[in-house]
C-alpha cells in the first residue's frame, strides 16, 4: 500500500488501544497494512468506505486493520485486532 510505505497514515487512538490489548505495537501495525490483502470492503457506512485489512504482524501472527481513505488519500486505521484463536 503505497500510502503506508510513503508515511501517508494515522493511527486512531481507538485503535491503538485495541490493538495494545492484543499485544501488537506500531510496527504490528505497519508491517499488517504492507504484507496485508482486502478481505472485504463495507460499503454502507454514512462515513465512507471502510476496509478489513487481514496481514501479518512481526510475529507471525494474523492481524486484522480496520482503515479507510482520507478526503487527502491518506489511510486513517480505525482499529485493530488478532484474529480468534
Amino acid at each position: 500500500m503505497a500510502a503506508v510505505r510513503d508515511g501517508r497514515y494515522e493511527v486512531t487512538e481507538h485503535a491503538i488501544l485495541e490493538a495494545e490489548a492484543d499485544g501488537f505495537g506500531p510496527l504490528d501495525l505497519r508491517n499488517a497494512l504492507l504484507t496485508g490483502e482486502i478481505r472485504r470492503k463495507l460499503t454502507r457506512d454514512p462515513r465512507g468506505t471502510r476496509y478489513i485489512i487481514v496481514g501479518t504482524a512481526l510475529d507471525g501472527r494474523a492481524m486484522y486493520v480496520v482503515c479507510r481513505f482520507t478526503e487527502l488519500k491518506e489511510v486513517r486505521v480505525i482499529t485493530a485486532y488478532a484474529e480468534d484463536e
